[in-house]
């Protein structure tokens, strides 16, 4: 069965990577552990936390990968003595992974009372207005003369 794609249209240039991302989210939004939160802090900034009891600073990592920021956590090995009558404190191994747009900074992550923050910042881009010249030529016989004002070259090898 063939799955049907809101990018596919022939208006929408560009935004094959924007399917890819929504494939990735869909696929890391089903794992619930560790429950987290994402609040908006100011205007231009969000914080997400998660609630990573029982895990030290040693055991989390925070990274960023292919727009991607990546929180993994590994606890150190359980002592073997230890013999629990009941065990409800999760000290599973985790990833979570949330996509970043474009431009999305990382300002800090801070570990406080098994929450960990992790603070992320949106620069404000800015106006940026380009006129684009608009040439007599549609058949492409400027080619060449584009070509050589972008410092390519010819095709044709000339």
């Amino acid at each position: 069965m063939t799955r049907l794609s809101v990018f596919n249209s022939p208006l929408l240039l560009g935004f094959d990577h924007m399917e890819r991302v929504l494939d990735r989210v869909a696929k890391s939004a089903t794992d619930g552990y560790p429950p987290y939160n994402i609040e908006q802090t100011g205007p231009h900034s969000l914080r997400i936390t998660l609630a990573v009891a029982g895990f030290a600073r040693e055991d989390l990592s925070v990274t960023v990968e292919e727009n991607q920021l990546i929180v993994r956590g590994r606890q150190a090995a359980e002592d073997a003595k230890k013999t629990y009558i009941h065990r409800g404190i999760a000290a599973r191994q985790f990833q979570k992974a949330f996509v970043l747009a474009e431009g999305i900074e990382i300002v800090r992550a801070g570990l406080d009372n098994g929450l960990l923050h992790v603070d992320l910042r949106r620069p404000v881009p800015a106006s940026v207005v380009r006129t684009i010249p608009i040439d007599g030529s549609v058949d492409g016989s400027d080619e060449r003369q584009i070509l050589e004002t972008d410092g390519g070259e010819s095709s044709n090898g000339a």
